[in-house]
């Protein structure tokens, strides 16, 4: 199983938009865990997440997700997930965090 990430800032927005590419899963989670806290570290904004090109995500990659909006809800930042497919779609809403997310649909 593999993921890919693209990140990039838009100063002028004060926004992160990151494309996880592939498969989320637990071999792969602790990829997108070092990409969001770097990001975050990097630069403080905040973080949309464009779900149009991941394939899978299980929980541990809800897991991941939780835990980065918990540390930059602190902060007064938040995750938007954009352009989920309906299986990513559908254990978010299971979960009710469709809700805490603000997930999106384009």
């Amino acid at each position: 199983m593999t993921l890919h990430i693209q990140k990039s800032f838009d100063p002028q927005k004060g926004l992160w938009e990151i494309v996880p590419q592939g498969e989320i899963d637990i071999s792969t989670a602790p990829v997108l865990r070092s990409c969001l806290d770097e990001a975050f570290n990097e630069e403080k904004g905040h973080i949309v997440l464009d779900f149009d090109q991941l394939r899978y995500m299980d929980s541990t990659g809800l897991g991941v997700i939780i835990g980065a909006y918990s540390r930059m809800k602190e902060k007064g930042y938040r995750i938007v997930l954009k352009n989920p497919r309906k299986n990513i779609l559908k254990l978010l809403q299971i979960t009710n965090l469709d809700r805490i997310l603000c997930a999106e649909q384009e």
